[in-house]
């Protein structure tokens, strides 16, 4: 088996939001870079374990960025990847990084590809879905539990008032979220072995940007709190109603 684990890097939540070129682009400088939660934590992990219940089975990573990307492609890999694919492009649109993943994808011939459900920063949640319609293969979204018996996933996933469980032959990709598989942390032995595992990096292939960044906008700051005393239920009630708006 062939399993392909897309990533990315997302900023840190920690991190200090601020935006240039008449709120165009993105501040990048004394950004902390981390895998994105969603990729590593479930789509990353679950692959991990399935390999290992089948050693055979090859685990590859890729993702779409420049050099500034290799710091978190070395954490994935220390994680358990066994080589690693950058595409060597910055991220457009969507469109722009499906097109590149799945150019690799289609070359490899993967049997599985997994991604998270979405980025932390953008949360557009449309890669998963546009690589899939690419290769013109099934996908999966927001999946919360993978089995697999021989050529045949089985796929829990969340929906409105319980759960859903569907059946799918391979190969398909999934959009992978909270359930998938637990968080786990690089040991020494992985942290050491994935200096000398391979990262290819690959020129990216022609493909069209469809949207471009109009502006960004910061949610507006916190208002300070306002404090109400117990005995005075008609001011909390007029403040829930005039101000905040909840009644």
């Amino acid at each position: 088996m062939k399993i392909l684990v897309c990533i990315s890097k997302t900023p840190d939540t920690t991190a200090k939001i601020a935006f240039t070129d008449n709120n165009r682009k993105f501040v990048t400088d004394g950004v902390q870079w981390i895998l994105n939660p969603y990729d590593e934590w479930y789509a990353l992990v679950r692959a991990i374990e399935l390999k290992e219940k089948d050693p055979s089975a090859a685990l590859h990573l890729v993702t779409v960025g420049g050099p500034d990307c290799d710091a978190v492609i070395r954490k994935a890999l220390a994680l358990g990847g066994d080589e690693a694919i950058r595409i060597n492009a910055e991220p457009g649109d969507s469109f722009f990084v499906a097109s590149q993943i799945a150019a690799i994808a289609k070359e490899g011939v993967y049997d599985l590809i997994l991604t998270g459900k979405e980025t932390i920063d953008y949360n557009g949640a449309s890669v998963g879905g546009m690589v899939a319609g690419l290769l013109d293969l099934p996908f999966i979204s927001l999946a919360a539990k993978l089995e697999l018996t021989g050529n045949t996933a089985t796929l829990v996933r969340e929906i409105e008032g319980g759960e859903e469980t569907v059946e799918v032959k391979l190969p398909l990709v999934i959009g992978c979220q909270k359930g998938m598989a637990e968080q786990r942390i690089p040991n020494m032995k992985g942290i050491m072995g994935a200096r000398s595992k391979p990262l290819k990096v690959v020129e990216p292939v022609p493909a069209e940007s469809f949207t471009e960044v109009i502006s960004f906008e910061l949610p507006p700051a916190k208002k300070g709190v306002k404090m109400v005393s117990a005995d005075n239920a008609e001011e909390l009630i007029r403040l829930l109603h005039d101000e905040a708006k909840v009644i």
